[in-house]
């Protein structure tokens, strides 16, 4: 992958528009990315990262706004890159989400979501192949073979990561190795070999506690027999203690079988004895009920002919039932009838004398005959009939009356609803006039609010640059402060750090120069010289003052001078950030006078809250004026309608009156002096029923006598034949139908006894009991108590050992069933128990446990071969950079401490031939060993991806770090990367490096933003 070109706009701390010529920078093979610090240079490597991803690397993704807050607010921030990979030629374009200025948005900003175009250069044209923001991410992960993660670890290498790296412990190597490599697979497989296992185990053990079940209900089943389980051999013994079991109920089983039979035929015994003496007493007990019952039955015999006699009289006069019932019905029904007809002439005849209906009625009959008080048929029914067809006419009427009450009630319901129309009218023209005068007020004064408003987003921006401001002043004095006591101690800690390594190389000066005495004092007599080989010393050399005494001060001197020069990169470090800090203020205004950015701020203020006051001013009067409009076409429109329904109103009571008076002068003549035609028709019809009432009790009457006298005549002929004299005679007889019917059922029942009794003496049971009796004369109660009790405890004593050998045979069955399914569970639990400490044994050693001596789990192995990879490719940039002295090992030595092992890093000094931590390593050989690392790892890396072609790689700082000669070995190193056309970009302050490297990309800061500029200046 190459890139070609890069323009930035409003990205980063870049306000306006930056374009890059990757391909002019290319020419050279490599060049410098120089500025000052805070100016920008990480940005230009997050906006490559973000066109091509759409994100920043690592951690400035979460903790830095892509927009640039120097550019103008309405310029859209955005980054293009033209690359080309896999032989083909692309440009992405992407952008932010940003917020844009907008007078109708919230707040005055509108969101604008970010955007994507991913455009291929195809015969000499520009084809569009997405915009989509995902889409276009993952086409250019399949084209350069790289995710983001392993893009900015590969083609981006950050030093200071590295270095951490090359020092850290094994546990910390693994993360990141891990996220390169992406081994998570092999750590979901020693998961998953560890869920295999426990749940392997767990079979077992549920497999476990059921056989215990088995042992456990196999004892309680013996138990349940009363076995004494004392002897019984051991629950480890299985199949000894099931064996034991099994025998043991057997027997116990085979006991109680026997009992059983005994006190069943015991039991069969008693019963029978039992079952012969019951007869015999029930035998005897019913001879004795019989000889009760037929003393009772021929003592109730004269009873019983006299009620017969009775009842034989009474069947006689029941013939006559019917005539006597029908004459006694006939007789009340016209004494019934002709109370109901004198009643209702005398209810008719004070009727008439307040009813005006009814003064052509004829008065009443005189005299003391059964007529006497009865009003002439033939008048009443002819005054009948005039008042129904009075009835008729008033019915047909009546809605007309009730058509004049709904005009009269309408007459009243429109005077009302006009004379509240009128009112209505006149309220609704004063509320009508009152709105336009506010209306007009709220008019004239818009134009002032309107100009101090349009102002009020300009202002309330103003008075934040300002608030800002003061708060960057703030910031700008301590960070100044800070700078300045940090600079201080950094000065001490540079002057103490040169000491004390002056005084290290003299002291490695002075013991160089004694090695002679140094090697001397380690002779010894017979034993042959570590140089010569002589096993003869002559003359070894003398020292001016201990060798070992003068080794020991280099070293305590080393390692002092080695502190100082950890505690001086730590403060350069410091200071570096304090430096960055404070520029970076000072960029954003930080070193104005303080009273004035207050004084400015506190002005901005006042102006910003005077227009926002205006602006809220400005949109409560157009909402009023808004609201005010909508009120007066409202009250228009009801006025309106107020004077339409008024008219309408006027003319329908005019014609609803006329209606009125016409219908009731109409009514008049039927009411006849009642209040309406329904109280006439009451009345009438109150008459009428009157009128009826008295008819048809007349009727009624009538018919009543003519019943009477037909019921009697049948009566009369009926006697004779009956043989009664008259119907008195006849009536004395009878008796009431319960009574007859109580009379005849006991008749009968008198009659049953006496044949049922016959039957019964001669019965052979009673027979046989008289013979028995005589013979051996009555049982005796108190022995057939005693054999009763005898034979219920004999079959109780049957039943329990019946139902004990039962449960003993079930038993036995039982224990049979549950060792042949122990049997099966232990035959079929074999291979699970052997497939759990199998998949236990292969899930701790894929864990780094069990038998794994080296305690290397399977996810740190498989990343030990990787690191073992990484380690050879970083030998071979390091022997280049270190002169051919140190080279880069991986080993899986065993920890310390029982730690894991799998990823260690030791450094071998070829000079000594001896192996080393690599925290060993000074400043200088560290940076050299990480920056070796970090490109081997970008070698792998790269072949894990498919062997993707990165022709563009970028270096970040860490430079400073290397003296002379190890800056040109480094830098030799470096040139060997351009090989095959690459281009490398290096990230640096070094003042050397500048001299060096004549190609660069130099960013420049300002107060309004950085700038990118390129200078290509070959030297003659």
């Amino acid at each position: 992958m190459r890139i070609h070109r890069l323009e930035i706009t409003a990205f980063g701390p870049f306000a306006g528009t930056e374009r890059i010529d990757f391909d002019r920078l290319s020419a050279h093979g490599l060049f410098l990315l120089n500025g000052a610090t805070g100016a920008g240079k990480t940005s230009v490597l997050d906006a490559i990262c973000f066109a091509l991803y759409g994100s920043v690397p690592g951690a400035r993704q979460e903790g830095k706004r892509l927009r640039s807050d120097h550019a103008d607010a309405g310029t859209e921030p955005r980054v293009t890159c033209e690359f080309s990979a896999q032989g083909r030629h692309f440009e992405v374009s992407r952008s932010p989400a940003w917020n844009k200025p907008s007078a109708r948005g919230k707040n005055g900003f509108t969101e604008q979501k970010a955007n994507t175009l991913l455009r291929e250069r195809v015969d000499g044209q520009w084809l569009e192949k997405s915009g989509r923001n995902d889409e276009a991410g993952a086409e250019i992960t399949a084209l350069l073979g790289m995710d983001r993660d392993q893009f900015t670890r590969v083609v981006m290498l950050p030093q200071g990561d590295f270095a951490a790296f090359l020092r850290s412990k094994a546990s910390d190597r693994l993360v990141l190795l891990q996220s390169l490599f992406g081994t998570q697979r092999f750590e979901a497989v020693e998961q998953e070999l560890g869920r295999r296992a426990a749940a392997a185990r767990a079979e077992v053990e549920t497999l476990n506690g059921s056989l215990g079940l088995l042992l456990a209900q196999a004892e309680a089943e013996a138990a349940g027999l009363g076995l004494d389980l004392d002897g019984a051999p051991d629950r480890d013994d299985a199949d000894a203690l099931l064996a034991w079991l099994g025998a043991g109920t057997q027997a116990a089983a085979a006991e109680r079988q026997a009992a059983a039979g005994e006190a069943e035929q015991r039991a069969a015994v008693l019963a029978g004895r039992l079952e012969d003496l019951a007869a015999r007493a029930a035998r005897q007990a019913k001879l004795a009920a019989a000889h009760q019952r037929r003393a009772g039955a021929e003592a109730a015999a004269p009873e019983l002919d006299a009620t017969a006699a009775r009842l034989q009289r009474h069947r006689k006069a029941e013939v006559l039932g019917g005539q006597l019932q029908a004459l006694d019905s006939a007789d009340a029904a016209a004494e019934r009838a002709a109370a109901d007809a004198a009643g209702a002439a005398a209810e008719l005849l004070a009727a008439a004398l307040t009813d005006p209906e009814l003064a052509a009625l004829p008065p009443a009959a005189g005299g003391a005959g059964p007529d006497a008080g009865l009003v002439d048929g033939t008048a009443l029914r002819g005054e009948l009939a005039r008042l129904r067809s009075l009835r008729a006419v008033l019915e047909e009427r009546l809605p007309d009356e009730e058509k004049l009450a709904a005009l009269t009630a309408r007459c009243a319901a429109l005077r009302t609803g006009v004379a509240t129309l009128q009112e209505t009218r006149r309220a609704g023209s004063a509320v009508l006039d009152a709105l336009r005068s506010e209306s007009l007020a709220l008019a004239s004064a818009v134009g002032p609010l309107e100009a101090m408003a349009a102002e009020a987003q300009l202002r309330a921006k103003e008075a934040a640059a300002a608030e800002e401001l003061v708060a960057v002043v703030g910031r700008h004095t301590a960070a100044a402060a800070d700078c300045a006591r940090i600079t201080e101690r950094h000065r001490v800690a540079r002057d103490s750090y040169q000491d004390r390594r002056q005084h290290w190389l003299d002291l490695r000066e002075e013991r160089l120069a004694n090695a002679a005495a140094e090697l001397a004092a380690q002779l010894r007599t017979d034993e042959p010289c570590p140089v010569c080989g002589s096993a003869e010393h002559p003359a070894p050399a003398q020292a001016a003052a201990s060798a070992l005494a003068i080794a020991d001060a280099e070293q305590a001197a080393q390692e002092a001078a080695e502190a100082a020069e950890a505690e001086l990169a730590d403060l350069e470090r410091v200071l570096r950030e304090a430096e960055q800090n404070l520029a970076v203020l000072a960029a954003q205004g930080g070193d104005t006078d303080p009273g004035v950015a207050r004084s400015d701020a506190d002005r901005a203020q006042e102006r910003a809250a005077e227009a926002a006051l205006a602006a809220a001013d400005l949109d409560s009067n157009r909402a009023r004026r808004a609201a005010l409009e909508e009120e007066i076409s409202a009250a228009e429109r009801e006025r309106a309608q107020a004077g339409e329904q008024l008219a309408q109103a006027e003319s329908s009571l005019i014609e609803v009156t006329g209606q009125a008076d016409g219908l009731d002068a109409a009514l008049a003549a039927l009411r006849a002096g009642h209040e309406s035609l329904a109280a006439r028709l009451d009345s009438v019809r109150g008459t009428t029923a009157l009128l009826e009432r008295a008819d048809a009790a007349a009727g009624s009457l009538e018919q009543a006598r003519e019943r009477a006298a037909e019921a009697r005549t049948r009566l009369e002929l009926a006697l004779p034949e009956s043989g009664f004299e008259s119907a008195a005679a006849a009536r004395a007889v009878l008796l009431p139908a319960p009574e007859a019917a109580q009379l005849e059922a006991a008749v009968r029942a008198g009659r049953d006894e006496i044949a049922r009794l016959e039957e019964l003496f001669a019965s052979e049971d009673l027979v046989l009991a008289a013979q028995e009796l005589a013979d051996g004369g009555a049982v005796d109660e108190a022995g057939l108590d005693q054999l009763r009790a005898e034979s219920a405890g004999a079959d109780r004593s049957a039943r329990e050992a019946a139902l004990a050998a039962g449960l003993a045979a079930k038993s036995v069955l039982a224990l049979d069933r549950i060792s042949a399914e122990y049997a099966g569970q232990a035959a079929a639990g074999r291979e699970p128990r052997e497939r759990a400490e199998l998949w236990t044994a292969v899930a701790e050693s894929a864990r780094g446990g069990g038998e794994n001596t080296y305690r290397m789990s399977l996810n740190s192995y498989v990343l030990a071969a990787r690191l073992e990879q990484v380690a050879a490719a970083a030998t071979e940039r390091l022997i280049g950079m270190s002169d051919g002295r140190y080279t880069l090992q991986h080993t899986d030595a065993r920890a310390a401490r029982n730690q894991k092992s799998g990823l260690g890093l030791e450094v071998v000094d070829q000079w000594t031939g001896q192996r080393r931590d690599t925290a060993t390593l000074s400043g200088g050989e560290s940076f050299m060993a990480s920056l070796a690392l970090a490109l081997g790892l970008a070698d792998v890396v790269q072949m894990e991806s498919g062997g993707v072609d990165i022709e563009t790689l970028f270096v970040d700082e860490g430079f400073g770090s290397l003296d002379e000669q190890s800056l040109e070995q480094v830098m030799d190193a470096l040139e060997g990367l351009r090989d095959g056309g690459r281009v490398v970009g290096l990230v640096s302050h070094v003042a050397e490096m500048k001299q060096r490297i004549t190609t660069q990309l130099q960013v420049v800061k300002g107060r309004n933003g950085s700038t990118l500029h390129i200078s290509d200046d070959v030297p003659a």
